[in-house]
């Protein structure tokens, strides 16, 4: 079969790569009939070292089961479901407690030993407790959408739910990004007033205000934290969505919060020097959040993707085959696209 491999910064090849084989009798063999190319995918991108193995790379996709160990008794062959970015056995104290990215058996699709997801076919341990099966035909135009419950949807409401967004509330949405937006739509959706987007690119905070932004703040620093407070009244925002991973996004979130507020750290961390926790003390400045357990969202967001309440979908604006997508990783990192969708 044919997938994604990167070989170090800058150098994703696809190539031939061995058929995945059932292992364990609780795995599970998907088809994939959707993936993409995520923003955290754009960190080894950049920065692989020589010395680092090549792996496969990918951690989102939609696809049919095509065949399940004989301990697999909730999926069958034929089953299209959706996968979150990490597998975990569901039964693990962290599991039990819906945190299922600490699963002890979990694991990250494409990190050493496992198979990517940008290609045509995954192995999935513990497919039980990690699959999600979806009521939709194979070939239905909702699976665009539904491929987001994979990451990028279930991570921006991550950061809202860690920020504690509530109804009649205030939200700054730090990141113009894919996972920004779908903060966007996490905070409106959990009920927000006022939304504010920090973002410096105007196609994607068009969207971002399309999505339910009310306000957008392209300036960064001192100049973005004034412009915040004259939007709220000098107070600052109850709830801060962190959606980059820098540490100045990250110093700028705390600053924006409101005292009081708390803050949904979900961007994935490159650095983080130079916080004073001596103001969050000071302020009673909340931080929460982390990696964010998909799995537990997906039940809760699915019927709204279904229902066409909220749509995720909005975040793919380019579309590529498996051919494409060492382009795709190219177009991403020169902001020429905002997050590519994979049909294999």
């Amino acid at each position: 079969m044919r997938a994604a491999v990167i070989h170090g910064a800058g150098d994703v090849r696809v190539e031939q790569v061995p058929d995945p084989v059932l292992s364990e009798p609780t795995d599970a063999i998907v088809r994939v009939s959707l993936t993409c190319i995520c923003g955290s995918d754009l960190w080894p991108y950049r920065s692989m070292g020589e010395d680092q193995p090549s792996s496969r790379i990918g951690h989102e996709f939609v696809g049919v089961v095509e065949e399940a160990g004989s301990e697999v008794s909730g999926l069958r062959a034929g089953d299209l479901v959706v996968s979150p970015f990490t597998w975990s056995d569901g039964e693990c104290t962290h599991c039990r407690e819906q945190l299922f990215t600490s699963c002890v058996n979990g694991g990250l699709w494409g990190s050493a030993g496992s198979d990517g997801a940008q290609g045509e076919a995954v192995r999935v341990p513990h497919a039980e407790g990690t699959l999600v099966r979806l009521p939709v035909e194979h070939d239905a135009a909702s699976l665009p959408a539904l491929l987001t419950l994979a990451d990028v949807l279930p991570t921006g409401h991550h950061a809202a739910v860690s920020a504690g967004v509530t109804p009649g509330g205030t939200a700054t949405v730090v990141g113009d990004g894919a996972v920004g937006l779908c903060g966007v739509m996490a905070a409106r959706r959990l009920g927000a007033e006022q939304i504010i987007v920090m973002g410096r690119h105007t196609d994607r905070t068009n969207l971002a205000l399309e999505l339910g932004a009310t306000h957008v703040v392209p300036e960064r620093g001192d100049e973005a934290v004034e412009h915040v407070r004259e939007l709220t009244k000098g107070e600052g925002t109850r709830s801060v969505l962190e959606c980059v991973g820098t540490g100045d996004s990250l110093r700028t979130s705390l600053r924006l919060a409101r005292d009081g507020g708390r803050v949904g750290y979900v961007g994935v961390p490159q650095d983080g020097e130079g916080v004073d926790v001596r103001e969050l003390f000071g302020r009673n400045v909340g931080i929460a959040g982390g990696v964010c357990p998909a799995r537990a969202y997906i039940p809760e967001l699915l019927p709204d993707v279904l229902y066409g309440k909220i749509d995720p979908a909005r975040v793919f604006d380019r579309e590529t085959d498996l051919d494409g997508v060492p382009a795709g990783y190219e177009a991403m990192v020169q902001r020429e696209s905002l997050k590519v969708l994979v049909r294999p």
